[in-house]
């Protein structure tokens, strides 16, 4: 992010004015650990929010979708059970989570939102539920951020938080996020929640407009294993308590909040491939020289989704060649003889054939825990970007 506006970035969840969090072990998932989430914001928030585009959706997504055009005043997340393809008893059940939690709150059920996360066909199970709202509710405070990051984990590894500070019209805001996300982790979205909190005065469609375009830049450009959830959720809540003039796209300050919110969800989505099931090593496809944008894009995912070319990544030998063949089986128009491929700046590929560098120099790129694969397709201007990782006999195993 840049300086200008005397920004800071801290790798913690910071909570904006006016908010609380917790985050509880209530047994929802073995050995007593945080399983349950609660957001809060004492003040109505204006909410913005984008979703799975899997046809099969879980019932808090349906319920999130159903209430975004209102305010906001909490989430309740609980992780280790999806409460997807569970029929109308899934939707039920999502809807008394809201009115359990909104009773507790003393506020709208409309107010509250839903997220779940973990297996999918298996009924929540309610008493539990009921039974740990109630502690997520007396647990919540001004310091539960960090904790509420852990309790939405599932096969993460590590929490996944970011804080960024900076002034709009003389006057603090804090722009704070969380994710989860591990595996099944494909566009449109990547498998994930996602929470944006925020004590900046905002309008309601310019915050939408700011979240989609952050996730069009972030969490829809990386991919673990190509999979699509049912559950993935992104919510921003602004509560205005930071007490600003609202802010819109006309505001001189609205481009300074548009890169906190971009600082925030690029920083969490590459979290979430270098955390990725299974991964040792993070990788960027850059491809270049496509006839038009959306068949840059094709051509991207089609490497960054290759099981060959993905455990290919997991020892040093740089099979270039695997490259070459996920392009030419992609819908995009590809010409052998013009492809170029790099890696790390290092020719692998020429007019689609070897480029002459020495496979040890190439080996040393691969053997990075990060590097970039460049590639030219020399046949026209559109460009995309693709995060992606290795794939081991780790995520098999955590897949089983």
């Amino acid at each position: 992010m840049s300086n200008h506006k005397k920004s800071s970035i801290t790798e913690e969840v910071v909570l904006p004015k006016g908010f609380k969090a917790a985050g509880s072990a209530v047994g929802l998932k073995k050995g007593n650990v945080k399983d349950m989430a609660l957001l809060f914001s004492e003040k109505p928030a204006v909410m913005a929010g984008t979703f799975t585009t899997n046809q099969v959706k879980a019932a808090s997504v349906k319920l999130c979708q159903k209430r975004l055009s209102g305010k906001g005043h909490a989430v309740i997340i609980n992780s280790g059970n999806a409460n997807a393809c569970n029929g109308a008893q899934g939707m039920l059940d999502a809807e008394r989570m809201a009115q359990a939690t909104a009773r507790l709150l003393g506020v709208d059920e409309r107010t509250v939102f839903v997220s779940s996360t973990g297996r999918i066909g298996v009924r929540l199970p309610m008493n539990i539920i009921e039974d740990g709202i109630p502690k997520a509710v007396r647990e919540l405070s001004r310091d539960g951020g960090n904790s509420a990051s852990e309790a939405i984990m599932t096969t993460d590894t590590k929490p996944k938080r970011c804080t960024v500070r900076f002034p709009v019209d003389g006057k603090p805001v804090t722009v704070t996020g969380m994710c989860k996300g591990a595996g099944m982790i494909e566009p449109n979205m990547a498998t994930m929640l996602c929470y944006l909190l925020t004590d900046a005065v905002v309008d309601s469609d310019a915050l939408q407009s700011c979240l989609t375009d952050a996730v069009k830049k972030s969490f829809n450009r990386i991919t673990v294993d190509g999979d699509r959830s049912t559950n993935d959720t992104v919510l921003l809540m602004a509560n205005g308590e930071a007490g600003n003039k609202p802010l819109k796209k006309s505001h001189p300050d609205w481009d300074a909040f548009c890169e906190a919110v971009n600082t925030i969800t690029m920083n969490l989505a590459l979290k979430i491939v270098e955390d990725g099931e299974g991964a040792s090593k993070v990788v960027t496809i850059r491809v270049k020289g496509a006839r038009n944008e959306a068949e840059a894009d094709i051509a991207a995912r089609s490497v960054a989704n290759s099981l060959l070319v993905k455990t290919s990544w997991v020892g040093d030998y740089p099979n270039w060649g695997r490259i070459m063949d996920a392009l030419g089986y992609s819908e995009a128009k590809v010409d052998e003889g013009r492809v170029e491929i790099r890696y790390d700046d290092m020719p692998a590929a020429k007019d689609g054939v070897a480029a002459g560098t020495s496979l040890e120099d190439l080996k040393r790129v691969q053997r990075q825990k990060a590097f970039t694969i460049d590639i030219d397709l020399h046949l026209g201007a559109g460009e995309a970007v693709v995060y992606t990782c290795n794939c081991t006999e780790e995520y098999v195993r955590i897949n089983m």
